[in-house]
């Protein structure tokens, strides 16, 4: 069977996202917003800062008022918050970082710059020159410019911007609801008991983690024991309340793998079997109308299809605008002499500007991830020496 390579499969699972119904947009309060995708795009209804403001704590002036003499009296003290009045000609003001410039000011002289005599009056060292350390009303943001379009991924700075405009709620992506299931009679929950042939269920925290920190809603679909029956009765009753179903396990060539089977006679089968490493028998489909991702079951292959695969069809499915990760080229720190038939994303920690490979690359090995800063590229047919640059996939960008 001819594997799929790792970028076509990507383009049919980003236009098998685009190809989801619409749905509505969900109103927020800014600070649940954080990592929602917009919706629409947010205009500033002010200019920000809405007035001229002072960038320094210092003295406000009239700049033309120092050719007469460099000694003002100081006609008034403005702290931040405070309305102003205007400056009468002749004079300085006291004034504070952030504070209002008051009507007639044009000028603020740091405080290190002025010295202040017995009579309370402030005199200036140096010339001043118009604007200087004045922030002008509308520096950051105008009124009516658009601060972010829909699509946008929220960040934290994103939802200070936004708050600074006087704006308390966004329209987002309504979140999915996905059911997450695991299959095996191998796997068993964390706290019981180790019984012999048994292991604990990792892959559904991995994912339940990368799903909730992406702020979707998850269902946990449970442990499916190889049997047919109860797995497509299982993928049937999610997909009736389920915007997506994600499994791991059963997706390859074994005798009990009967994921695929069942998508093939009660669904649809669109994508299976990857030119990736780890995560070959990575499979799309649907049951009924339900999408379904099938992850392989090995711990490893899981973060990576989820982080290289999943996760750019949940962003696509949701209107993001930016939904592929960012590869950085970074030196290669290490020899590989294996070249394999297919790209290999393997488990790296970027160390003194060179990457190494971070513990041991099986698929069945999960903590040489945690040991990891990202995964690097090793592409299909290629050897690597030291110095060769290799796409370096940070998890900063990939698990954010």
């Amino acid at each position: 069977m001819i594997l799929t390579p790792v970028n076509e499969a990507l383009n049919q699972i980003l236009n098998h996202a685009s190809l989801q119904p619409a749905r509505p947009s969900l109103e927020l309060p800014l600070q649940q917003a954080l990592g929602h995708i917009l919706a629409s795009p947010i205009n500033t209804r002010i200019d920000v800062p809405p007035w001229d403001n002072s960038a320094m704590d210092g003295y406000a002036l009239r700049s033309a008022d120092l050719a007469a003499g460099a000694t003002l009296p100081i006609a008034q003290r403005i702290t931040a918050g405070l309305s102003p009045a205007p400056l009468s000609p002749g004079t300085c003001a006291r004034i504070f970082t952030g504070a209002p410039i008051p009507a007639g000011a044009d000028a603020v002289e740091m405080q290190e710059n002025v010295e202040i005599d017995a009579r309370g009056n402030a005199h200036f060292l140096q010339p001043v020159s118009s604007g200087q350390n004045v922030r002008p009303q509308g520096q950051d943001l105008h009124q009516g410019q658009t601060l972010f379009t829909g699509g946008r991924r929220l960040l934290p700075q994103d939802l200070g911007v936004i708050a600074s405009c006087g704006i308390d709620r966004v329209s987002v992506a309504q979140p999915l609801r996905i059911g997450v299931v695991s299959t095996g009679d191998e796997l068993l929950e964390p706290g019981s008991a180790l019984a012999p042939g048994k292991i604990y269920n990792s892959n559904r925290f991995t994912l339940f983690g990368l799903l909730t920190q992406l702020g979707q809603e998850v269902i946990d679909g449970g442990i499916l024991a190889d049997d047919p029956d109860l797995i497509r009765q299982q993928l049937q009753q999610l997909g009736n309340t389920c915007d997506l179903i994600i499994s791991s396990g059963g997706v390859s060539v074994g005798e009990a793998d009967y994921l695929g089977q069942i998508l093939r006679e009660n669904g649809q089968l669109t994508l299976w079997k990857l030119a990736i490493k780890p995560g070959k028998p990575f499979t799309l489909g649907q049951i009924d109308s339900t999408p379904v991702l099938g992850l392989p079951g090995n711990p490893a292959a899981v973060l990576v299809t989820f982080l290289l695969l999943v996760k750019p069809w949940l962003l696509r499915r949701l209107g993001a605008s930016d939904y592929l990760p960012t590869a950085l080229p970074m030196p290669a720190g290490f020899v590989w002499n294996k070249a394999g038939k297919r790209d290999e994303y393997a488990r790296a920690l970027l160390h003194q500007g060179r990457l190494q490979l971070s513990g041991h690359q099986s698929s069945g090995i999960l903590s040489s991830a945690s040991q990891a800063s990202g995964l690097v590229v090793l592409p299909a047919g290629v050897e690597v020496k030291p110095g060769d640059l290799l796409d370096y996939l940070p998890f900063t960008g990939l698990l954010s």
